[in-house]
């Protein structure tokens, strides 16, 4: 079976972040490391086939995913483990960095597909409270005793709490905070109902958190539709997040715009994380900030998180970085932007489809040169 292994790498702790030359420097490094790799050796002897890698550097590391061919989950973690450890050690500017993370995430369909089949005394409950209770619990703990799934919602509240600050280009205003600071350094004035500072914090984090999770479910379904030559809507395969784009465009959404879209995603995030955000720049932008949103409520929910604070602050964090447009119109089938309102000129763009989502609204806003339309002979018209 072939898993797809996230592994997550840190600088020392206490060096300072990365600047962008020594970002580059990292990324040849670790895809040098892992060129050619074909097969390796596993726990016991067992074969484990390398079928592709990507490297993703940041300031504070890199975020690898590596896709392998296993017998068993355990197999490809320990094996990517040894593996990764091992390109680290043997170059030198990278010798002092960590593994903090290495871990195959599975499908939610495949989890309740794996649920639903159990059988017998050790067998999940059926209730869905029960299991996401089992699944949140820490290490050691039952899923009969609920004490154990309220410590792995604080654990987890904690630890997004901890992250807020690392969403660097939005203050507690933007999500509707009284008394909070705006980026000139004024109060922020909000408007409709105020949110708590703790819920602004717990809305920062956990979008923190969830950019981690959506970048590495893009990774795995960019691979999917790369190795199975196919798009969104005749993938047999199970998909992470691209199926939850507009619908009426799956044919459309292949390998090449799979890897385009993750690309941007990459590029929104870094710019929330390092401070540099102004405003959103395209359609697929807007697209990606849609489900990091959604992955948000998602993490929350499983927790037991998502209470009335919270969300309202995520909500009001939407209604500001959207510049208030609404994206359920890119759902409907009934509204193609053809009414010559403003309204309808942003539809009648948005409704031509994948083609058009990564074209900057207009001069000025930042769209990654990968993701970029290709330039049109005889130069690129604004």
């Amino acid at each position: 079976m072939t898993y797809a292994v996230t592994v997550d790498t840190r600088i020392p702790s206490g060096a300072p972040e990365m600047d962008e030359l020594q970002g580059v420097g990292a990324a040849a490094l670790l895809e040098e490391g892992l060129r050619g790799i074909g097969l390796l050796e596993g726990p016991d002897g067992v074969e484990v086939e390398v079928d592709d890698t990507f490297v993703g550097v940041h300031t504070g590391g890199a975020l690898l995913k590596i896709f392998v061919t296993a017998p068993a989950l355990e197999t490809a973690e320990q094996t990517v483990r040894s593996l990764v450890e091992e390109v680290l050690e043997s170059s030198e500017l990278l010798a002092d960095w960590s593994v903090e993370r290495c871990e195959v995430e599975l499908h939610p369909d495949l989890v309740k597909e794996s649920l639903d089949a159990a059988d017998g005394p050790e067998a999940p409950p059926a209730d869905v409270a029960a299991r996401r209770a089992r699944l949140a619990e820490p290490e050691g703990g039952t899923s009969a005793d609920p004490a154990h799934a309220a410590a792995a919602a604080r654990a987890a509240e904690a630890r997004m709490r901890a992250l807020a600050a690392q969403l660097r280009a939005f203050g507690q205003g933007t999500f509707g905070a009284a008394g909070a600071v705006d980026k000139e350094g004024g109060e922020y004035e909000p408007y409709g109902p105020e949110t708590s500072s703790e819920d602004a914090e717990l809305a920062a984090g956990v979008l923190v958190w969830a950019t981690d999770v959506v970048l590495d479910e893009l990774f795995q379904d960019a691979f999917t539709l790369d190795q199975e030559d196919t798009n969104v809507a005749e993938c047999d395969e199970l998909l992470w997040l691209l199926d939850d784009l507009p619908p009426r465009y799956a044919l459309r959404y292949d390998a090449h715009f799979a890897r385009r879209f993750l690309v941007t995603a990459v590029a929104l995030t870094t710019r929330f994380t390092d401070g540099s955000f102004v405003r959103l720049s395209c359609v697929a932008e807007e697209l990606a900030l849609r489900l990091l949103l959604n992955t948000a409520r998602v993490t929350l929910d499983t927790f037991g998180l998502l209470g009335g604070g919270v969300s309202s602050a995520l909500e009001r964090f939407s209604e500001t970085v959207q510049e208030g447009r609404d994206h359920a119109w890119l759902y409907d089938d009934t509204q193609d932007g053809t009414d010559g309102s403003a309204v309808g000129e942003y539809l009648r763009r948005a409704t031509t489809g994948p083609a058009s989502w990564f074209t900057p609204f207009d001069v000025g806003r930042y769209v990654h040169p990968y993701a970029a339309d290709e330039p049109e002979e005889g130069g690129r018209e604004d």
